[in-house]
C-alpha cells in the first residue's frame, strides 16, 4: 500500500517535526511514489512537471542520509539555473529548522566565489549548484566530492537544453561510483535516457502525469503582494467585492490558525479547517460556513476535501498551491450550481513563474489586478449604499419620515443638504471600524509610493496594540 502521509515515513524525529511545523500533511503523487524508494537507497528516475513537489521528494531522503559530524559534502544537487539552485536551497533550509548542525551551500555564477570558498572550507554537507560553477570549484580544488554518496540531477532536460550535459558528465566522474543517483526531469529525451543508462544502477522509473482537469468558468485574477501584506489585501478585496462567503486556501496548518486569528481580530467572522482538528471540530466549522453563520473558511487542501457547498462567492489562494492540479480543484469550489464565482491568487516575488506554470497547465488566463485602495473601497461602499437608498425610495412608504424632515426644510436647508448629511452619518457608522484598519493601510500605501518616487528606504509604522 502506497504511503500518502508524511507522518508514515521512516524519518528522524527532527525532520518529522519540521514537516509538521511547516504544515505539510499529504504527499503529492511524485513524493508518495519516490520517497520510500530513495529511503531504501535505490536509484530513481522521476518524471514529473515543475511544481509537483519534487524538491521535497528528493530533499527529505537526502537530508535523512546526512551525518552532521562529517563536514565534507555528502550530497550534491545540480540545477540548470541559479534561481532554481536558490529555490532548492531555501526549501531544504526550511526543513532543517531542527537540525542546525547541517550546512547547505548554493554555488552559482554571479555571486563572489570567495564567499563560497570560505563556506566550503568551513564545512558544508550539501552543495546545490549550477554545473558551470560546480566545475569551477572542482578545478580549483575547493570542492571535493569523495565523500558524496548522493547526487541529484534536478530538471535534467533543462540542463540538456542549456548545453550542460557534458558538464554534468564531467562532474559525475568526480563522485564515487557507489553513490545513489537521482534524476528528475519533466521530459525524457534520448540523451537523458542515455545518461541514466551510463550513470545509474538499476533505477526505478516513476512517471507522474497530471490528470486532465476542466477549469470552471470562474473569473480568475492575481495580486502581486508582499508576504507581510497578504492579510491587508485579503481584507481589502473582501470589502471591495462585498463578499459574504469566501474560501481561503493556505498550504500549512499553522498558517490557517494564524489567518483565522488575525481575521477575527479585525472583525471578520472566520473559521479554520485543517488536519489537526478532530472530526467533530471540522464538521462544526463546515456547518457554520455552509449555513452562513461565518463568512470566511480558511482551509488546507487536505481538510477541504469533500467540501460540497454551492454558495461560495470567491476562492482565495492565500498561498499558491504546490501542485498545479490543486489550483484547479481549489477554484472549482466556487461558481457551482450555475452561479458565478471569482478566484483570487496572491503572488509573492518569484512565485509569478509558478503562476505561469499554472496557466500553462490549466490552459487558462489569470489576469493581474491592482490592489484596491482605501478610496476604491469607499467608492464601492457608497455606491452600494445608494443602491439601497434607491430600493427604499422605489418601495415607498416614506411619508412618516418625510414629515420628520420638514422642520429642517423650514430652516433653509435644502433637501440635497439633508440627504448628504444623512449619507455621511450612515457611511461613518457603517465604516467606523473599517476605517481604523484602513487608516494604517493608507499610510502604508503612502510610504510605498514615496519609496518608489524617491528610491529611498522608509520605515513602516508599527501597528498599535
Amino acid at each position: 500500500m502506497e504511503t500518502e502521509r508524511f507522518e508514515d515515513l521512516t524519518l528522524s524525529k527532527e525532520l518529522q517535526k519540521a514537516v509538521r511545523d511547516l504544515g505539510f500533511e499529504e504527499m503529492t503523487p511524485i513524493q508518495a511514489k519516490t520517497i520510500p524508494l530513495i529511503l531504501e537507497g535505490k536509484d530513481v528516475i522521476g518524471q514529473a512537471q515543475t511544481g509537483t513537489g519534487k524538491t521535497l521528494a528528493f530533499g527529505l531522503p537526502l537530508l535523512e542520509s546526512l551525518h552532521s559530524r562529517t563536514k565534507k559534502p555528502q550530497a550534491l544537487v545540480l540545477c540548470p539555473t541559479r534561481e532554481l539552485a536558490i529555490q532548492v536551497a531555501e526549501e531544504l533550509q526550511r526543513v532543517l529548522r531542527h537540525k542546525r548542525e547541517i550546512t547547505i551551500l548554493p554555488v552559482y555564477g554571479g555571486q563572489p566565489i570567495d564567499r563560497q570558498i570560505r563556506t566550503l572550507k568551513a564545512g558544508a554537507q550539501v552543495v546545490i549548484g549550477t554545473p558551470g560553477r560546480t566545475i569551477d570549484h572542482i578545478k580549483r580544488g575547493t570542492l571535493n566530492l569523495d565523500a558524496a554518496k548522493m547526487v541529484v540531477l534536478d530538471e535534467a532536460d533543462e540542463m540538456l537544453n542549456m548545453g550542460f550535459i557534458d558538464d554534468v558528465e564531467e562532474i559525475l566522474q568526480h563522485v564515487s561510483r557507489e553513490r545513489q543517483t537521482l534524476l528528475f526531469s519533466a521530459t525524457m529525451p534520448r540523451p537523458i535516457l542515455d545518461l541514466t543508462r551510463r550513470y545509474q544502477r538499476a533505477p526505478e522509473f516513476i512517471k507522474v502525469v497530471h490528470k486532465q482537469l476542466t477549469v470552471p468558468n470562474v473569473e480568475q485574477a492575481y495580486f502581486e503582494v508582499r508576504e507581510a501584506s497578504k492579510l491587508d489585501v485579503l481584507c481589502r478585496v473582501i470589502d471591495m467585492y462585498g463578499l459574504k462567503s469566501s474560501l481561503v486556501f493556505c498550504n500549512m496548518k499553522r498558517r490557517v490558525d494564524d489567518v483565522v486569528m488575525q481575521l477575527e481580530a479585525r472583525g471578520y467572522p472566520a473559521q479554520g479547517l485543517h488536519g489537526d482538528m478532530t472530526q467533530p471540530q471540522r464538521t462544526h466549522a463546515m456547518d457554520r460556513f455552509k449555513h452562513n453563520r461565518t463568512e470566511i473558511l480558511v482551509a488546507t487542501d487536505v481538510a477541504a476535501r469533500g467540501l460540497d457547498i454551492d454558495n461560495i462567492e470567491a476562492v482565495f489562494n492565500y498561498d499558491l498551491p504546490q501542485d498545479e492540479e490543486y489550483y484547479v480543484h481549489r477554484i472549482g469550489r466556487t461558481a457551482r450550481a450555475g452561479k458565478s464565482g471569482q478566484a483570487f491568487s496572491f503572488v509573492v516575488g518569484r512565485e509569478v513563474y509558478k503562476l505561469q506554470e499554472i496557466e500553462e497547465y490549466a490552459s487558462t488566463k489569470i489576469t493581474r489586478k491592482s490592489i484596491p485602495s482605501v478610496a476604491d473601497i469607499e467608492e464601492v461602499k457608497t455606491f452600494q449604499f445608494l443602491e439601497k437608498v434607491r430600493k427604499v425610495i422605489d418601495t415607498g412608504g416614506l411619508e412618516r419620515y418625510g414629515r420628520v424632515m420638514e422642520p429642517l426644510l423650514e430652516e433653509d436647508y435644502t433637501s440635497l443638504d439633508i440627504a448628504a448629511a444623512l449619507l455621511k452619518l450612515a457611511m461613518d457608522e457603517e465604516g467606523k471600524d473599517y476605517m481604523k484598519e484602513t487608516d494604517l493601510m493608507a499610510e502604508q500605501d503612502r510610504i510605498r509610493n514615496r519609496k518608489k518616487k524617491t528610491g529611498r528606504r522608509s520605515f513602516s509604522p508599527r501597528r498599535r496594540r
